[in-house]
């Protein structure tokens, strides 16, 4: 038992113990994922009245779904009367709610509509409506929610580094918005589900985890992660609140690197941008491209992709994905997107496998790893996070930032976490 989680996670080191022991997981279920804001989805899953979609929250299923008020609403995906599932899809679209245990339907705003044969109950209506977290806000079209209700307002929670990383993503649709309808993929990897910030924010394991992609592909990565000091100026930056990124942009050699074209191949896009941003900001935009960068706990802004952390269990993780689609834009330049999200990120791409792999092996050598033995000796699991803390700088921003191969992402994911989980 951790009595402290101080004692176990340090500025440059945690304690294997973290990934594989049970009462840690049920500890972040309340304290992360009940306590504090998570991504649920994006409003662009249910664009009409009706539209639906299931998601959890932590271990807790819940219903995105728009209202006939066009409200967004995240509701409990549990029956108010014996518990049953109401939505077994993932996705659809309904004028109601309705259990096929007994009957009770509830409406889009999760208030209890109907009871069957209802003389035998004597409880308000009003009582049994869906549970639902006490609180729900968008950013950009993103939702999150909060269970408990006590996380303080959504803006806190991204401060003005996570906003910033969202921001950068929606400006390069030529109207400011992004659609994220193209379908998620999930992979289930037997791993903890702290690994995917980890991996998905480490800038140092790509030349060997991913070297069979730089073998047989060329992308930015050979200029902006690739080859470790000498070879790039990309950084790693802690945003503060959990929030982190891997900067790329110091590294781009030309503009729209980031998509793998030139401009000609895509006039109709960056003349929109033009028009939307003018010239100047424009320009600056197309040079700069999407952030990598990780939302604290459970989103990841993966460039032109999108992806979300699912927690199953103290060793069972989903991570999914999707491409993310622009609007303003003809159906050609969308298509190049999904294209190229299926090759970073799809079944049968490099990345994502090369990571679960790695993840799986991580996990089985966390197996044993029990809190109290000796810190040196057999036995001990620790893991080292100090690469670059002593050349990590902070920014005018109060931004800490070091080259894109140091744990500073890894740093600032454990830091927030370790507030969390020390909360009362």
């Amino acid at each position: 038992m951790i009595a402290d989680y101080a004692e176990v996670i340090h500025d440059d080191r945690v304690h294997g113990s973290l990934y594989s022991d049970p009462e840690v997981f049920d500890h972040e279920m309340d304290r992360i994922f009940r306590r504090g804001w998570v991504f649920v989805g994006h409003e662009s899953e249910v664009p009409q009245p009706g539209d639906w979609v299931t998601r959890l929250i932590g271990l807790e299923p819940v219903i995105m779904v728009r209202g006939t008020d066009r409200t967004v609403r995240v509701l409990s995906n549990r029956c108010a009367h014996r518990g049953t599932a109401l939505c077994w899809r993932e996705k659809g679209n309904s004028r109601v709610f309705q259990c096929n245990y007994h009957g009770w339907t509830f409406g889009l705003d999760g208030s209890l509509r109907g009871v069957p044969h209802k003389a035998g109950f004597e409880r308000e209506r009003a009582e049994l409506g869906l549970d639902r977290p006490r609180a729900v806000e968008l950013y950009r079209g993103f939702v999150f929610a909060n269970i408990s209700g006590d996380a303080g307002p959504l803006s806190d929670h991204l401060g003005a580094g996570g906003r910033e990383l969202i921001d950068r993503l929606c400006d390069l649709s030529p109207t400011g918005n992004i659609r994220l309808d193209a379908g998620w993929i999930g992979h289930r990897i037997q791993s903890n589900w702290k690994m995917w910030p980890e991996s998905d924010e480490d800038g140092y394991h790509v030349d060997f985890v991913h070297i069979s992609m730089l073998r047989t592909t060329q992308s930015y990565y050979q200029d902006t992660i690739v080859g470790g000091e000498a070879s790039n100026n990309s950084r790693a930056v802690d945003h503060g609140g959990g929030h982190s990124e891997l900067d790329m942009r110091p590294g781009y050699k030309s503009q729209l690197s980031w998509l793998g074209v030139t401009r000609e191949k895509v006039t109709e896009y960056c003349n929109a941008m033009v028009r939307r941003y003018g010239e100047a900001r424009a320009n600056r935009l197309l040079w700069e491209g999407p952030p990598h960068a990780f939302i604290f706990p459970n989103l990841f802004l993966a460039e032109l992709n999108l992806a979300r952390v699912e927690p199953l269990g103290v060793n069972l993780t989903v991570h999914y994905h999707t491409a993310v689609q622009f609007e303003g834009v003809d159906d050609q330049f969308n298509r190049r997107l999904l294209r190229q999200s299926e090759a970073a990120l799809g079944p049968g791409s490099f990345i994502v496998a090369d990571d679960a792999v790695t993840a799986e092996r991580m996990q089985t050598a966390f197996a044993g790893a029990a809190v109290g033995r000796s810190s040196n000796g057999f036995g001990a699991a620790w893991i080292d996070l100090s690469r670059g803390q002593k050349r990590e700088r902070v920014d005018e921003q109060g931004r800490r930032i070091g080259h894109v191969s140091d744990e500073v992402t890894n740093r600032a994911f454990w830091r927030r976490y370790r507030q969390m989980m020390r909360a009362k």
